[in-house]
């Protein structure tokens, strides 16, 4: 089985992946609350999925002050769907080895 993407595949990034998979953006608040990470932490992540070309980042200058929005790009849901699929198959494989062992 091929190797998993080291940049998707750690669990703080493919959270944040997979939060922006089902919407179509996301506020750095949101995602904050949401992944129970710190602001350097979850910065830190978007930063690197940024500049993985997985997400873009955009500011805006609200009413109560800016907000930072992430929304995945298309390569990051390619990468998000494709790391996905690798752990179902590899989740497929294991029940399929266990079957033959008598381990249950």
């Amino acid at each position: 089985m091929p190797g998993f993407d080291r940049t998707v595949h750690e669990p703080a990034r493919l959270a944040v992946l997979t939060v922006l998979d089902g919407t179509a953006k996301a506020d750095f608040v949101f995602l904050l609350r949401l992944l129970g990470l710190t602001q350097g932490n979850l910065s830190s992540h978007l930063s690197k999925l940024q500049a993985a070309g997985l997400i873009t980042l955009t500011k805006t200058a609200g009413g109560i002050g800016p907000r930072t929005f992430a929304a995945i790009t298309d390569s990051g849901k390619a990468a998000v769907q494709e790391h996905w699929k690798k752990l179902d198959e590899l989740r497929k494989l294991s029940g399929d080895q266990q079957a033959g062992t008598g381990v249950d």
